[in-house]
């Protein structure tokens, strides 16, 4: 089946293009509209930019037969355009909250700056920390520029997920990462509700946006949903909603924008994305249309997005837009110390693996990291090993006690105890009194020790501990160091966030044209299927 002419295009100060090293030339002339002609003698698609339409029959040798006409593609359109009417940025990219500060204020303002957005990584930080970034985001950037922090699910430790939240209702923090939730919780529910207001044309405006991290049909779904009227009620009853701002939360989502996550750095239940977010877009459109919902829902993609291929894919599956994590911790205005940069930046796609996580040890839930350059891994799940087969580390071998405090910890079990009554004493006396009724529990407390400082000493780049540092990340940082192989963007030194994403979104809009292309009877090459990076202003 053939395309019929829609009218004659007569050639300009270019040429049209219908061999393969011409086609490789016009592809990525992404801001301009391209032409899809057919040469009269061979049959042959091409394409074609410049030149003009014209009326009267095509000769063949400065005037062709246009097939279709392709309008201009920017990087800026390849996502959904409420998301950038809504959150105020040029491009629908998101540099994701890597925790305990590795996505920095630095981080944070770039992106806001370059017209897109970050998450102040703010997990696994004490308020005090959290509220000094707060600060620092809104002098530089205040209301003007998109901004966000993290706010995760903390089951071990309610009231500080608690604390942080009420210090961004406080602080007028209005974008928050929701990560790691199974379940709704009050502190997620009261920041979503606060604000809550009815326009003048009847509508509910919010105050507060949630972007809720998924990788769960089950838990997308609680989201899309309004809260839960109980749980409205409590809050209510407690002072921390309005009767108003309760009412209004029955007709709307606890969140609208949701980050669907594939198999990614940290917490990670290693789904592929275009396995998980087919089924997630079609839960978003089943709860829109139960729920009557008249503002749109918004799905972003993240996991795996280490290349503009990876990125291309992501906004063809019908993304609103798309967030990066692995391959911004690589970058210069990372938390992460520049011993941890430089092994990341030598990862391959292979060099990541799963260790059990420290802030849910003992649910065996387990977080994605860098097996290249650590012990991490290993000693980690070694740790997971001895939890589940004595009920304290008293009950241990000697020899197997000796082992873990010789080769792991560092120091002896009873020192490191020392070490998490002082913490917990402060942060958390119940935890205290637990483990002083549960020996397993204590145990439990002492692994968690070295799981929680791991990160931190990959953060801090100790040398001591280089074998003990715990780098979160994905599959995407193999696929961008094989990307960037032999390009300005191999450097660790030349890593900003900025040019990584403007390089990604600039590779992905070129990748799709030659998508377009192609679906029209265009010869592309497969060399149009890649994107060099170069400097972008």
């Amino acid at each position: 089946m053939s395309l019929q002419p829609v009218g004659t295009w007569a050639q300009g100060s270019l040429p049209p293009a219908f061999s393969a090293n011409n086609l490789l030339d016009v592809v990525p002339r992404i801001r301009e509209p391209l032409f899809i002609l057919r040469d009269p003698a061979s049959g042959v698609v091409g394409a074609a930019t410049g030149g003009q339409l014209i009326g009267g029959a095509p000769d063949g040798r400065s005037s062709f037969p246009v097939l279709a006409v392709l309008p201009a593609l920017y990087p800026e359109w390849l996502g959904d355009r409420s998301f950038g009417e809504v959150h105020g940025t040029r491009f629908p990219y998101v540099a994701g909250a890597m925790a305990n500060g590795i996505t920095t204020t630095r981080i944070v303002i770039a992106m806001a700056k370059a017209g897109m957005m970050g998450f102040f990584g703010a997990a696994g930080l004490p308020p005090q920390r959290v509220d000094a970034a707060l600060e620092e985001l809104q002098r530089e950037l205040g209301d003007r520029l998109p901004w966000g922090s993290n706010l995760i699910h903390s089951p071990n430790e309610p009231e500080l997920e608690e604390r942080i939240a009420d210090l961004y209702i406080r602080r007028g923090v209005r974008r928050v990462s929701a990560s790691a939730y199974m379940a709704l919780t009050p502190a997620i529910v009261r920041y979503s509700a606060t604000g809550l207001a009815l326009g003048a044309d009847g509508k509910v405006h919010r105050k507060h946006f949630v972007f809720a991290k998924i990788s769960r049909p089950e838990v997308a779904g609680r989201f899309m949903a309004p809260a839960p009227a109980e749980m409205l009620a409590a809050l209510v009853r407690d002072g921390k909603l309005t009767a108003q701002e309760a009412e209004l939360a029955r007709r709307v989502p606890v969140a609208e924008d949701y980050t669907v996550e594939a198999d990614s750095g940290g917490h990670t239940d290693n789904q592929t994305l275009t396995a998980l977010f087919p089924i997630i877009l079609r839960l978003r459109d089943d709860s829109v249309a139960k729920y009557g919902y008249d503002r749109p829902i918004r799905l972003g993609a993240a996991g795996g997005l280490g290349s503009p291929s990876a990125i291309a894919a992501a906004f063809q599956l019908g993304a609103s837009y798309v967030l990066t994590g692995s391959v911004n911790q690589a970058a210069i205005e990372s938390g992460l110390h520049e011993s941890g940069r430089k092994l990341l930046a030598q990862a391959g796609l292979g060099d990541v693996a799963m260790a059990p996580a420290a802030d849910m040890f003992e649910l065996g839930a387990k977080v994605q990291v860098l097996k290249r350059g650590t012990m991490f891994g290993v000693r980690a799940q070694r740790l997971h090993e001895l939890y589940r087969t004595y009920d304290g580390y008293e009950f241990m071998p000697a020899d197997v006690k000796q082992r873990l405090e010789r080769e792991i910890l560092g120091q002896t079990c009873e020192e490191v105890w020392a070490s998490c009554e002082s913490f917990f004493a402060e942060r958390d006396p119940q935890e205290l009194a637990r483990a002083q009724a549960d020996t397993k529990h204590k145990m439990a407390l002492v692994f968690r020790w070295y799981l929680g400082l791991s990160s931190k000493w990959a953060i801090a780049g100790l040398a001591d501990r280089r074998m003990d540092h715990q780098i979160w990340t994905g599959p995407a940082i193999g696929a961008f160091n094989d990307w960037v192989r032999g390009s300005f963007l191999e450097p660790t030194e030349a890593r900003t966030v900025v040019q990584i994403a403007y390089n990604l979104l600039e590779g992905a809009a070129v990748i799709t044209r030659a998508h377009q292309l192609r679906t029209y009877g265009v010869p592309v090459p497969a060399a149009a299927f890649t994107f060099s990076p170069r400097p972008l202003a």
